[in-house]
């Protein structure tokens, strides 16, 4: 795959991620967040189980050699979702995204200086912290009222 293939999926998942939680906020307003979230989830693993049957790469055969924390993504995602459909109604879909990316960035400057997860360390510098400064006082400017 090319750079500027995964570059233009890498936006078109932008802009599912922008649109998910306004979507499955509406659908909680008639079946409830929880409930909302399941859906989301549900759908998204029946298409991915789809998809992943009618490909012929990887397997599901080797799942329990994983480490057990290999497999709590699912968790985390779920409780994002979650998190969403409970904060557009409340705060609006720019403030919870604004919170989501920054608070993304932030993470992921620490697991890029930290090496976790088995990844390569790359050390918090100057320019990346001011990034992150940045966009910490853009969310501030998001999110006042």
């Amino acid at each position: 795959m090319s750079n500027l293939v995964l570059i233009l999926l890498m936006v078109a998942g932008g802009i599912a991620v922008a649109v998910q939680p306004s979507i499955n906020a509406r659908l909680a307003e008639k079946i409830g967040y929880l409930q909302a979230a399941t859906v989301s989830f549900a759908v998204g693993t029946m298409i991915l189980l789809l998809i992943s049957l009618s490909v012929q790469q990887g397997s599901f055969k080797r799942t329990f050699e994983a480490d057990w924390w290999q497999l709590t993504g699912g968790l985390f995602g779920a409780f994002f979702v979650t998190m969403t459909i409970v904060g557009v109604p409340r705060i609006g879909t720019t403030a919870v995204l604004a919170l989501t990316i920054v608070s993304q960035l932030v993470a992921g400057l620490l697991m890029d200086h930290y090496g976790l997860f088995g990844m390569r360390g790359i050390p918090v510098d100057f320019k990346r912290l001011l990034g992150v400064v940045l966009l910490l006082a853009g969310v501030a400017l998001i999110c006042r009222r």
